[in-house]
């Protein structure tokens, strides 16, 4: 098991925010992402950022967009759509979405719409 799987989301979540405020988009359209990744609404988000959730518990009660598997590229230095771990996969659709955010990618484009 990756050590990640049980980091709490709420010690990486201010990482995020602070990637896509520094290239000007907003904790609001972080929100957005997230939200569209995983199917939580804005009280369950806040309960995660709040909490001690571990990643895994945290895309455990997850419900992946379908979409989701339209997410491609690199992470890392892997190919998300190639990771053989459907753990590992979604954390890395959750980082490949932060990356898009926050190097000024068009929000329908992130949210694969």
């Amino acid at each position: 098991m990756h050590r990640i799987f049980s980091v709490p989301f709420s010690s990486v979540y201010p990482h995020y925010v602070t990637k896509v405020e520094r290239k000007g988009r907003t904790k609001e359209e972080l929100h957005e992402v997230i939200r569209w990744l995983t199917g939580f609404n804005d009280a369950t988000l806040q309960r995660h950022i709040d909490g001690d959730t571990t990643f895994e518990d945290f895309f455990a009660e997850a419900t992946l967009n379908p979409n989701a598997r339209l997410i491609t590229g690199v992470v890392c230095g892997v190919r998300v759509e190639a990771i053989e771990d459907p753990l590992m996969q979604k954390l890395r659709y959750l980082d490949k979405l932060v990356d898009e955010l926050a190097k000024g990618k068009a929000m329908e484009k992130v949210l694969r719409s």
